[in-house]
């Protein structure tokens, strides 16, 4: 037997016919597409719940006292909580755009004429680097966000002192 026979019937053999409908399925865009779409919709259903609830805890705490302090812990809650969200969401539209770039760079290196084993040492420390400034940048922009929701949900909660917030 052929060396290529060997390896095709050891590879057919390997996967069963629901492993390879499900490569077929995951290898189509639109898949990932709906997984997507089924993810945000996840995370948009539970922040809203989680929204509704922190909403209704307030209102109750409101009506049994006149203190500032439940839309405060609220309003940093909420805060926490979307910039949380976004940074999530943020993940999932910057590590494609990483992966682009790092290819892009490590092909350009190898055009460039660099040895392979210099290409492995710079890829790790562009892989790196990317990896740091990627991750301050989320840091920094969940913060604003986290920040300005804060702000915004302290001032509507005050505004309001817990009526007709539904």
């Amino acid at each position: 037997m052929s060396m290529a026979k060997v390896e095709e019937e050891h590879t057919s053999t390997n996967h069963t016919p629901s492993h390879v409908l499900l490569l077929q399925i995951m290898s189509k865009r639109r898949t990932w597409v709906c997984i997507f779409v089924l993810f945000y919709g996840l995370l948009f259903t539970s922040s809203w719940t989680f929204l509704k609830s922190m909403i209704s805890w307030y209102n109750f705490q409101a009506q049994s006292s006149n203190s500032w302090w439940p839309a405060v812990y609220v309003s940093v809650l909420l805060g926490t909580v979307f910039g949380l969200l976004s940074m999530v969401a943020a993940i999932a539209v910057v590590v494609p755009a990483v992966l682009v770039t790092w290819i892009t760079i490590v092909v350009l290196l190898a055009f460039f004429g660099k040895p392979k084993r210099t290409l492995v040492v710079e890829g790790g420390q562009i892989t790196r680097e990317i990896f740091s400034f990627m991750m301050k940048v989320l840091l920094k922009e969940g913060n604003v966000v986290a920040a300005i929701c804060a702000i915004l949900g302290y001032f509507a909660l005050g505004r309001t002192n817990g009526k007709g917030v539904d």
